[in-house]
């Protein structure tokens, strides 16, 4: 399953699922989480099938090396796993800003009046930290407007498929009281059901910004369609650090 946002360009942009490549195994099919121990001929041929999608090749991706911060950079050329960040920025044409989830929230923002695209890897921290602001503010440096940018928020854990402990529930109500409104009592006493696409949106319209489409499907849940990492943890798949399948979602200008 593919999902595209009907406000960003048709084909200038796509949220990957799981299938439509050629790995194996655990990693079946599409994957492109070059940390894993998927073959490098596996992951290149899949990264060339997603660039395809959206008239690109592999060469001509941007692939961050992501953690869990709220560092955002403006590029002018393509590079793999270079760059240590968790936002990306650019107004250069031909070039595939990427981000790869499993489960975190993967967000691509554009202004096509002002030629300014940005994406943004949005796992709870970073969201919590400012990923979001700091991508947004960095457009703006680069001539984007507030009024213009237009927001896909792609495929990630919904909140019934995301449990969470006390400790996580009392970082974000003590930081602002308004955050309980995120939670929902979990399946066991002491532990809440975190809606992390909500806290994403609502940080978006934070910055002044409208117009956002949101695909509303839950990587946890759709197996099938989606890897997610928490899924895989709870099946004993990941059996090293970094070793398990992403997808990808990627926008071009």
């Amino acid at each position: 399953m593919t999902w595209q946002a009907s406000n960003l360009a048709k084909d200038k942009h796509c949220f990957f699922g799981r299938n439509g490549g050629v790995s194996e195994g655990k990693y079946a099919s599409l994957n492109v989480n070059t940390r894993s121990c998927d073959s490098v001929n596996n992951l290149n041929k899949n990264l060339d099938i997603a660039a395809s999608i959206i008239g690109l090749k592999k060469e001509d991706l941007l692939l961050l090396s992501q953690g869990v911060s709220d560092k955002a950079v403006y590029v002018q050329k393509a590079s793999r796993d270079e760059i240590e960040a968790d936002g990306v920025v650019t107004n250069k044409s031909n070039i595939g800003l990427c981000i790869r989830t499993a489960d975190c929230v993967p967000i691509l923002f554009e202004d096509r009046i002002a030629g300014v695209i940005g994406a943004a890897h949005a796992g709870w921290r970073g969201a919590y930290k400012g990923i979001i602001a700091n991508v947004v503010k960095l457009m703006l440096e680069k001539g984007a407007r507030v009024e213009n940018i237009a927001v896909g928020v792609g495929p990630c854990i919904a909140q019934k498929s995301y449990e969470v402990d006390a400790s996580f529930y009392k970082q974000f109500v003590e930081e602002d009281g308004v955050f309980v409104k995120y939670f929902k009592n979990g399946n066991k006493e002491g532990f809440y059901l975190f809606d992390l696409q909500s806290f994403c949106v609502d940080r978006i319209c934070e910055e002044g910004i409208n117009n956002i489409k949101v695909s509303n499907h839950d990587t946890y849940a759709l197996e099938k369609e989606y890897f997610s990492f928490r899924r895989f943890t709870h099946q004993g798949i990941i059996e090293k650090p970094k070793d398990f399948a992403t997808e990808l979602s990627v926008i071009v200008l």
